[in-house]
């Protein structure tokens, strides 16, 4: 069983830069398929960015060039650099893993989550 924790998050003001990191212990990281996903005020959990085990990436519309999503298979962390930063994307921010890709896209196809990390962007 992969277990995953997230760090990073913090207070940022708008504009402003952050990176998040997935730590991940207890299987073989590179195998698998992994996200981020976030939960903001008065929304349903979605997915920002997913990169597969092999690389591909995707975003979620609202990231529009601001996130960017890799993976270092040596340290088994998957990273979330987050730029122009605005107050709309605060939230707590999740990672998780599969070895479908097809089931990154639903957030509801999981049933396990970590503590998350809290960004919070604000003047």
């Amino acid at each position: 069983q992969v277990q995953l924790v997230e760090s990073g998050g913090g207070l940022v003001q708008p504009g402003g830069s952050l990176r998040l990191s997935c730590a991940a212990s207890g299987g073989i990281f590179s195998i698998y398929n992994m996200g981020w996903y976030r939960q903001t005020p008065g929304r349903q959990r979605e997915l920002v960015a997913s990169i597969t085990n092999s690389g591909f990436v995707s975003y979620g519309d609202f990231v529009k060039g601001r996130f960017t999503i890799s993976r270092d298979n040596a340290k088994n962390t998957m990273y979330l650099q987050m730029n122009s930063l605005k107050p709309e994307d605060t939230g707590v921010y999740y990672c998780n893993l599969d070895s479908d890709a097809n089931r990154l896209w639903d957030a509801l196809n999981f049933g396990s989550w970590g503590q998350g990390t809290q960004v919070t962007v604000s003047s």
